[in-house]
């Protein structure tokens, strides 16, 4: 099995389990490290909206609660027939740990729809100088 599959059905794995009362509007994200290991997670509302959390924000912390600090690839699934994309702040947090060319998957109930580089998912990124 490919990275992509790998990743694919640990996130439908985490965005079955996600906390949506509001919005209804399931995600997962999966990422797998340099090491090969794999982290997931999935977003997590509350009433009060902006202190909702992301999928991707929860699979790096579980990343980097495990010891790792190195993204190689990174998928966002959404339980929908909408194609989603990371929010700016998931992209700038994907950017901390990524490489510009890491691969990052977007997916939906069809599965894969397109892959981007971090770079061209947020091209103008802030960097440590």
């Amino acid at each position: 099995m490919n990275n992509q599959n790998v990743l694919l059905n640990a996130a439908k794995e985490a965005a079955a389990k996600a906390y949506a009362p509001y919005s209804h509007f399931k995600v997962g994200c999966a990422l797998i490290t340099s090491t090969g290991n794999v982290f997931s997670g999935c977003n997590v509302e509350n009433v009060s909206y902006p202190v909702g959390t992301c999928a991707e924000a929860g699979a790096i912390a579980a990343m980097v609660n495990g010891g790792e600090m190195k993204i190689s690839e990174l998928l966002v699934y959404a339980e929908s027939e909408e194609l989603i994309s990371p929010c700016g702040a998931c992209r700038q947090r994907i950017m901390e740990f990524a490489d510009d060319d890491t691969r990052i998957y977007l997916a939906n109930l069809q599965g894969v729809q397109k892959s981007v580089t971090a770079a061209e998912l947020l091209p103008y990124c802030f960097k440590e100088f």
